[in-house]
């Protein structure tokens, strides 16, 4: 595909990194000379300077031959302007933009062809405040991601000796648990190094682990790996931005909530938009101050200021002065990486949390959802099956009959999902939705229509999944 992506920021970076790895034409629009050159220094692709909004900079863009623009500069006017140039001036079919103000974002009739013309509107709070409030639902995991509108999950989890299944083969989990349970260990991340699981596989202290099982069924199955845990029912936020309060909004019904926030404006502003949590002023690197808010009973800190640096540093010092379970968010994939793991339990990157839903755009075929895996090392697609046995390589064919694909497989496939699901940023059905879902062993056949998750432990396999998938050009 031509792609043109207007911003070099966080978002925009992560997304040029992704999509050009998988061949495709690449322009990045950006005022800023330094960052353009840096992703050039890194990247396969085009770069210009100039404001976003201007149509002389899009055109030299080549904007006129584009398939695609992604709009993710940090201004909501220049990507509204950019997205409606496109389609008025450029005809470009497809554009999505960034977005962070509720008025534009609620507001169907501004988004629609007849206006701002904007195919899909992507708030990158919105979609971590989601994923944020869902490692919550589940304390002890790592990552938390739903496919078939929330009729599966998919749960990352660190291994602990003590577990049922820690030290046996993973065909021994099916004595464990209850017939009409079924569940599967779709992934294993040993020493940073991926394992295609079978039956003989045998799990390890510290492994991570993704388990995949219908909603009812998930958490049955990870106790298998990890035992009880506690629900979180206390929670200190570090920043009070745009992040850290709708955060604190989303959690203040549900559990006991702390926000601090340094700048004073800032704080006052907060405690306004909030009922029942208590706002403070100050540093949230601050011991005296963590010590007093009584930091060492608290179930989860979430460091979520804009500054990478801090949130390691409030994070670290939270998890060292007894608090349970501490997260941070850092946009540099070389810090997240680094500290993972280590003082920090989750490192969150705000860019590769968004990516996915842009990624469903990019994807070839049906692709209902894409997520990202382990900060984008892998992925995770939900690929809509069509056609019959005739014109599709998959439709009428056992599982254990495919082609094999090295890196890739099938894990689950959720049938008869509901089409007219209301389906919110993470995937998740804002309302309870049909639709079976099936774990993939080797016997079960794959249906037209079949919503397939295909994990990819090798992004650069993605192709040949979608060449799988595709369906002969006489069907349609």
């Amino acid at each position: 595909m031509r792609i043109v992506i207007l911003g070099a920021g966080q978002v925009g970076a992560s997304v040029a990194e992704s999509l050009s790895s998988e061949n495709n034409d690449i322009t990045v629009v950006d005022n800023n000379h330094d960052r353009l050159a840096n992703l050039q220094d890194r990247l396969d692709l085009r770069t210009v300077i100039g404001n976003a909004a201007y149509p002389s900079v899009l055109a030299s863009a080549g904007l006129e031959d584009a398939d695609l623009l992604i709009a993710v500069t940090q201004s909501d006017q220049t990507n509204l302007v950019a997205c409606k140039v496109a389609q008025s001036v450029f005809n470009v079919p497809a554009r999505i933009a960034r977005l962070r103000a509720h008025d534009f974002l609620d507001s169907e009739t501004l988004l629609s062809p007849a206006n701002f013309a904007v195919d899909y509107a992507l708030c990158p709070e919105q979609v971590i405040t989601e994923y944020i409030t869902r490692l919550i639902d589940f304390p002890e995991a790592l990552q938390v991601l739903s496919f078939g509108a929330g009729r599966l999950v998919l749960v990352a989890v660190r291994a602990f000796a003590g577990g049922l299944l820690v030290g046996s083969p993973i065909r021994e989990m099916r004595n464990h648990l209850s017939p009409e349970v079924d569940g599967r260990i779709a992934a294993i991340y040993r020493r940073d190094r991926a394992i295609t699981p079978t039956g003989d596989t045998v799990i390890e202290d510290g492994d991570e682990v993704f388990v995949l099982a219908a909603e009812e069924h998930i958490r049955p199955v990870m106790r298998e790996l990890r035992g009880s845990v506690e629900p979180v029912r206390r929670v200190m936020i570090a920043g009070g931005g745009n992040i850290g309060l709708r955060v604190a909004q989303s959690l203040e019904n549900k559990c006991e909530v702390k926000v601090i926030e340094i700048d004073r404006r800032r704080s006052e502003l907060v405690a306004t938009s909030l009922q029942s949590v208590l706002v403070l002023h100050g540093d949230a690197t601050d011991e005296d101050l963590l010590q007093q808010e009584a930091i060492d009973e608290m179930d989860l800190f979430l460091a979520l200021t804009n500054d990478d640096e801090d949130n390691i540093m409030a994070a670290s010092l939270a998890k060292r002065m007894a608090c349970k379970r501490v997260v941070a968010l850092i946009n540099r994939r070389a810090y997240a990486e680094l500290v993972q793991g280590g003082p920090i339990d989750i490192a969150i990157s705000p860019a590769q949390v968004s990516i996915g839903r842009l990624l469903t755009y990019v994807r070839h075929g049906d692709v209902a959802q894409v997520h990202s895996l382990r900060r984008g090392a892998a992925e995770a697609l939900e690929v809509v099956a069509h056609g019959d046995r005739k014109n599709s390589k998959v439709v009428g064919r056992r599982v254990g009959e495919l082609p094999t694909i090295p890196g890739a497989f099938i894990a689950a496939i959720v049938r008869d999902l509901d089409k007219s699901r209301d389906v919110g940023f993470l995937g998740l059905a804002k309302k309870k939705v049909a639709g079976r879902v099936l774990i993939a062993h080797t016997d079960v056949v794959i249906e037209t229509d079949d919503h397939v998750i295909v994990f990819c432990l090798d992004k650069k396999v993605v192709k040949q999944v979608e060449k799988l998938f595709a369906v002969g050009f006489h069907f349609f």
